[in-house]
């Protein structure tokens, strides 16, 4: 604990009330220096928190929540709200299994309004429960909405900014600047916020060029100033862009300097007391405060988005350390980064292959293909919706699109899939990264849901490697596939650590492979990272309990190699499928259908391993394997119970 450390009698935000702007100010640069030591040291979202510090405090400082209510888009830049909020003594623990949960989350705390993890909702969000405070459905109080400018390139904050101006709703939406998602922000938007944030008073310079063209000789000024409306509709939007919100009915304030507490309580003070929907913008800087991000540019900002553990000492970069280390065996490579590679490759092959990502360029491995073929790289923004739907135009005129966007993130444009993919059964790939339990990240981030959201639908082939050679595999049969989309899902972190192959080889579609012969008490289906838990689980039966199990890997979930099912299942007592999906509806549930459907199921006990019916905590994906029962350890103890007793199966 630092000596008069003013951050140390935050324990709520109604402590923030007694201090002057001078303090206040004080108490942000702490909580920037207390996110910076502890989050250096044990890793999580950085950047975007060291930027939120002064908007923090400002709001708490203003509002009495959590009758009033400040909803953080997205809760990532929210580390500093839950600083102020109770939970300082507890940072530490944050993304940590058993902890606190690396977004904000309703079960954490009353001041935690919402609990989403994904972008672009806060607006929404604050609409909703502004209109049922004046319809009296609950206790009256202020609203608050702060959002990024990266989560402002999603299409559904637009929708809500729309609906808040139609509806005249008394809300404030912060627009928390910062040039930046995890990449450098794209498109239009990020253009138009560019202006705004090199001269701040567009506004004046507007007036100024309307007075002066009514003022043109040879009656010239007299013509200009009978164009009325249109000539100033025109000169609006091109000297003040922040008028752009004006339009929607949204009284706009900016551009507020984001880091000094004093301004930005004066702006959104005075928003709330305008009674009628307000955006207050914000300059801010990614990585505030410390300086290989401040002063590293755009891609010291992206780099410094998330911090590993360890990787800041004393408030700057940890040193590499010196001396004799011991050898280290050279770790598998990452799936990410496998896939990445995998896809430059295939680009050359065929000038038709493009990748599109939605704001998680590094994170889906499009940051490779970025850097080596820039022209066939293409992001659009947090806009999962459209990033499906461009790849859908570029499928329909030719192009053999990879759409690369995480299995929990390609929720969002589900409608998308089912109907200008699917039903149009459009040469489309989904690539999904984050299939399956992610880690720190938490629920929100899980890809838990992908083979029970895909497999319902028409004329899509679903498939999952094994590991990182059956990636490039996969990757090379989708994109030869010429009757409609097909997806694979693979996981986060390190692959197996397999040989690849120098050249792709493609793949029968709908056609699994045996990998282990057994006997005939058991035989193992598995699906994705379920095949290594799998094969795993066959080890531990044989050295534990004599029990020689068969292993196969389906490979496709959709269509399912009906052939190798029911060779399982005529020869073995028991079959048992695997997968990282939740249960419900997946590839476990698929083949109890496809073996009811072709009245087999009296010839074997089928027994499924997968998620369970529940939202799984964050922490490290061992331990939460552990939890849920899906490790080999876990798999083969419950298998070797349901031989022995088959009424447990």
């Amino acid at each position: 604990m630092t000596p008069d450390r003013l951050l140390d009698r935050i324990d709520s935000p109604t402590d923030l009330k007694t201090l002057d702007d001078e303090q206040l100010q004080r108490v942000a640069q702490e909580v920037r220096e207390l996110i910076i030591d502890t989050i250096g040291e044990i890793g999580g979202h950085f950047g975007a928190n060291l930027g939120a510090c002064e908007i923090a405090v400002a709001l708490h400082s203003l509002l009495d929540s959590p009758a009033d209510k400040v909803l953080w888009d997205v809760g990532h830049q929210a580390y500093p709200h839950k600083v102020l909020t109770g939970r300082r003594d507890e940072l530490h623990t944050i993304r940590k299994y058993g902890g606190l949960a690396p977004f904000c989350a309703i079960h954490e705390s009353e001041h935690d309004i919402m609990g989403a993890g994904h972008a672009s909702t806060s607006v929404s969000y604050a609409v909703g429960i502004k209109e049922a405070m004046r319809q009296a459905l609950c206790p009256d109080g202020r609203v608050v909405a702060v959002i990024g400018d990266g989560a402002l390139t999603g299409g559904v904050a637009f929708e809500a900014l729309h609906n808040a101006g139609g509806m005249d709703l008394p809300i404030v939406i912060v627009v928390n600047d910062n040039g930046m998602s995890i990449a450098p922000n794209v498109g239009a938007l990020s253009r138009l916020f560019n202006r705004m944030r090199l001269n701040p008073k567009l506004y004046h310079a507007r007036e100024e060029a309307e007075e002066a063209l009514t003022k043109l000789p040879a009656g010239i000024g007299k013509r200009v100033e009978r164009f009325g409306p249109i000539l100033k509709e025109s000169l609006k939007a091109y000297w003040a862009p922040g008028l752009f919100f004006e339009e929607l009915d949204l009284a706009y304030v900016g551009v507020i300097d984001g880091h000094d507490v004093k301004a930005i309580r004066e702006a959104v003070g005075e928003a709330l007391a305008a009674e009628r929907p307000v955006v207050v913008h914000c300059k801010t800087v990614k990585g505030k405060g410390f300086a290989p991000a401040e002063e590293g540019g755009l891609e010291g900002m992206e780099k410094w988005h998330a911090a590993k553990p360890g990787s800041v000492v004393d408030g700057t970069t940890a040193a590499k350390k010196k001396g004799m280390t011991a050898v280290k065996a050279t770790p598998p490579p990452q799936y990410t980064t496998v896939f990445g590679r995998a896809l430059v490759d295939e680009c050359r092959r065929d000038k038709r292959v493009v990748g599109v990502t939605a704001a998680m360029n590094s994170g889906t491995g499009l940051n490779i293909v970025q850097k080596e073929l820039p022209d066939r790289y293409y992001d659009v923004g947090i806009a999962e919706q459209h990033a499906v739907l461009f790849a859908a135009g570029l499928a329909l005129a030719g192009a053999k699109p990879v759409a690369a966007i995480y299995s929990t993130f390609l929720q969002r444009g589900y409608d998308q899939i089912v109907h200008d993919v699917c039903l149009q059964k459009l040469n489309v790939v989904f690539a999904m990264d984050r299939a399956g339990l992610v880690g720190d990240d938490g629920p929100t981030h899980h890809g838990a849901f992908d083979i029970s959201y895909l497999r319902c639908l028409p004329n899509i082939v679903l498939m999952a490697p094994r590991d990182e050679a059956m990636l490039l595999h996969m990757l090379h049969t989708a994109l030869l596939h010429d009757d409609g989309p097909i997806a694979l899902r693979y996981p986060r972190g390190e692959a197996e650590g397999v040989p690849l192959p120098t050249l792709p080889r493609p793949m029968e579609i709908g056609r699994g492979e045996l990998l282990r012969e057994g006997g005939e008490r058991v035989a193992f289906l598995g699906y994705g990272y379920g095949v290594p838990v799998a094969l795993g689980a066959a080890e531990r039966l044989a050295d534990e309990h004599g029990l020689e199990a068969t292993v196969a890997d389906a490979r496709f979930a959709k269509p399912l190699d009906t052939e190798l099912l029911d060779r399982l299942a005529a020869e073995h007592d028991l079959l048992v499928t695997v997968e990282e999906n939740v249960l419900a509806g997946g590839f476990g549930s698929a083949v109890v259908e496809s073996l009811a459907d072709r009245d087999m199921l009296g010839q074997t006990r089928v027994l499924r391993f997968g998620l369970p019916d529940r939202y799984v905590t964050h922490g490290k994906p061992a331990l939460l394997r552990e939890e849920v029962g899906l490790t080999p350890e876990a798999v083969a103890e419950r298998v070797a119970e349901a031989v022995l007793d088959p009424s447990l199966a």
